[in-house]
């Protein structure tokens, strides 16, 4: 469980979300009323459409990064402020940093079944956002691998870009930077030792391991992720991003 007093960018989990409804007389003036709200309201979906789509060219513009990286800065994310479902991943690959679409890769097939989403959903932003750790692709490692995403990107960026996604009801935590930038508490801790607790930070996270091919043997090793998390997973990605979602999930436990 989650720290009510955790660091701004923590994700805090549970609260009742619930409020008690009121009854109302009424009147001839309502209509007028209503008419009047409705223009302010579509009049604020406007500002806020706008002040987002700033943003996201802010950051599309970002060069802070732009000595280190050795393909330069390319960022990479998506959304739309209707967004239901968050995905915080790691980092672009070279493959999505080439095609400028996230999880355009083998990666991104492996956490598509994971979500037991096609492409046509994954990529609807109207319901689906992605924000990765580091929007840029960071280089290689010397190992043959990527390197980790650039420490300078969430703490720019990420708050700001939050803010925007105020329908979010489920975020998906990928990998260990994710986790370890959100959910401060499993810092120091193995990426197993984390997901294996994963029931604890429902409703509102799922913690998942990096789907990249390093996390074959990982797979092969815990059979318990495809037979007990995947399901969940599957039923809670489900209910948020359609709205009559044919399963529920199971309660918290």
């Amino acid at each position: 469980m989650l720290d009510t007093a955790a660091p701004e960018n923590a994700i805090v989990v549970g609260g009742d979300r619930s409020k008690k409804g009121t009854s109302v007389t009424v009147s001839c003036n309502d209509g007028l009323r209503g008419q009047r709200h409705e223009r302010s309201r579509d009049s604020r979906s406007l500002l806020i459409t706008a002040a987002f789509d700033r943003l996201v060219a802010e950051i599309r513009a970002c060069t802070v990064c732009a000595p280190y990286l050795p393909l330069g800065p390319r960022p990479v994310l998506r959304g739309r402020p209707s967004a239901r479902l968050l995905i915080v991943s790691q980092a672009p690959g070279t493959r999505v940093h080439e095609t400028g679409l996230s999880f355009n890769d083998r990666s991104g097939d492996r956490l598509r079944g994971w979500l037991a989403l096609d492409r046509q959903t994954f990529y609807d932003e109207a319901r689906v956002a992605i924000m990765p750790m580091g929007f840029c692709y960071p280089g290689r490692d010397g190992k043959g691998g990527d390197l980790p995403p650039r420490r300078e990107c969430a703490p720019l960026w990420h708050a700001r870009l939050r803010a925007f996604f105020p329908a979010v009801q489920l975020t998906l935590l990928v990998g260990s930077y994710a986790i370890g930038y959100y959910l401060p508490e499993s810092r120091g801790r193995s990426i197993t030792n984390t997901i294996v607790r994963w029931r604890d930070f429902l409703p509102e996270v799922v913690v998942l391991l990096h789907p990249s091919w390093r996390t074959t043997r990982w797979l092969r090793d815990n059979p318990w992720f495809e037979n007990e998390v995947l399901p969940e997973l599957r039923a809670r990605v489900a209910q948020t991003i359609n709205p009559n979602p044919r399963s529920a999930p199971c309660p918290r436990r």
